[in-house]
């Protein structure tokens, strides 16, 4: 398959709460490859490269987030991969 890259933010009770881990530990078990960090309007940002199909999964676990989370909303954007990551890390 054909790698392809999301640009998630995801609004609502995001930082503070373990999101970052939470993403990180969800990325690394999928093989998805990018990032997570808090922006600072109060929302997390997540890029990610993949398959589009594991990609969606990783997708649906950011619409959950770990327990301690409440989001609210999530925006999604999908482009090309660039393959410029080796793997998954929080960015501050």
């Amino acid at each position: 398959m054909t790698p392809v890259r999301m640009f998630v933010k995801i609004y609502g009770d995001v930082q503070g709460v373990g999101f970052r881990a939470f993403a990180r530990d969800r990325a690394l078990r999928l093989g998805v490859r990018g990032y997570v960090r808090n922006a600072w309007d109060g929302t997390v940002e997540v890029l990610a490269e993949g398959d589009r199909m594991t990609l969606e999964t990783f997708l649906d676990i950011l619409r959950e987030g770990p327990r301690s989370a409440r989001v609210s909303q999530v925006e999604v954007q999908w482009g090309d991969a660039t393959g410029e990551f080796q793997g998954f890390g929080v960015r501050f």
